[in-house]
């Protein structure tokens, strides 16, 4: 099949399009809403002197492949309907504003900059953010009050592997303004904030070692159709093991019949789910999908456990706020973080 250009699928729903494979969509970069934040990037770089020019291409996701100066970027970022796409299947679109697009970009621009100078074998680097040969974890326990990682992007990201510690502290001292010496003061972070300093005024004017331009897993090379990218993406941040919720749920609603006539807690829930879902991702500082996935299993008890409302509905929304956010930051802490990587 022959590739189509966005006026083709532009207008059709959802159902329709997810039948379309990744290399049926003809996009590119040029002309898209990423095209002056790419720039914008570039020239941060520029001003630092750093004589890296990373390339970009659309893929399925963000990445960096190892070896490779250069970003994927995904597709949904390409058009505003697959970004309306995307965030109907997975509840937001990452990287969908302009600043959140620019904090990954600058991580992304992390690693593409460690692989153009060779950067993962100088022994220092390796002494304050480990090796990068440690194997990617499918689940890491990340620790939120830890002052020896930066923050950046969401899930304390920089604690997953060294790598993106790396990355992310790389983002962190590129961002304009970000006054990172301030900030840190305190925190064993601030020493490798001021190795990236020291480490990019030596790179300053020198060329990279590493130039090629390749673009692997570009868009026109994925044959899977969105259908099958989004029920794999979404298998990732799965939750389950709902009745772990049941003791907690019962002590914030009721099953006896004195209740019986008071609105069902999975109605409730329903009402509340995009505030809630809202409210405990800005704290918790988590993915919305894995949030409502949380959620959904909590609403699913519910209605299995036949809970109805004890009281005012604004003391049960405080409460359960709390709830969830208690039981998603234990999904944090249990081990069973999934990472997407």
């Amino acid at each position: 099949m022959k590739p189509l250009p966005p006026s083709e699928w532009a207008d059709w729903n959802d159902e329709r399009l997810l039948d379309l494979r990744l290399s049926d969509l003809l996009l590119d970069l040029p002309g898209s809403s990423v095209e002056p934040l790419i720039a914008q990037v570039r020239q941060e770089l520029a001003e630092r002197d750093l004589r890296i020019h990373p390339h970009f291409w659309l893929s399925d996701e963000w990445f960096c492949p190892d070896g490779v100066p250069g970003v994927a970027i995904p597709f949904y970022l390409a058009h505003p309907r697959l970004a309306r796409l995307e965030q109907s299947q997975m509840l937001e679109v990452e990287g969908g504003s302009p600043e959140w697009c620019l904090r990954i970009l600058r991580h992304e621009l992390g690693h593409a900059l460690e692989n153009a100078y060779r950067l993962r074998r100088l022994k220092r680097r390796r002494e304050l953010f480990g090796l990068s040969s440690r194997k990617y974890p499918q689940f890491y326990t990340p620790k939120p009050y830890s002052k020896s990682f930066v923050l950046h992007l969401d899930s304390w990201y920089a604690q997953s592997h060294p790598d993106e510690d790396f990355a992310e502290t790389f983002a962190v001292w590129l961002t304009p303004g970000s006054d990172w010496a301030k900030r840190y003061q305190g925190w064993k972070a601030l020493q490798k904030l001021e190795y990236m300093d020291a480490l990019m005024k030596s790179l300053a004017g020198k060329r990279p070692a590493v130039t090629n331009r390749r673009c692997p897993e570009a868009l026109r090379s994925l044959r899977k159709t969105l259908r099958e990218h989004y029920e794999t993406r979404r298998g990732h941040y799965g939750v389950g093991e709902a009745d772990l919720y049941d003791r907690d749920l019962k002590r914030l609603f009721s099953s006896e019949p004195e209740h019986a006539g008071n609105p069902t807690a999975s109605r409730f829930l329903s009402r509340l789910r995009k505030e809630a879902r809202r409210a405990v991702g800005t704290w918790a500082r988590e993915r919305q999908y894995t949030i409502d996935q949380v959620l959904g299993d909590m609403m699913e008890r519910c209605r299995g456990l036949n809970l109805r409302l004890r009281g005012p509905e604004e003391e049960a929304r405080s409460q359960f706020l709390i709830l969830l956010t208690v039981q998603t930051m234990h999904y944090l802490h249990s081990g069973r973080h999934r990472l997407y990587l």
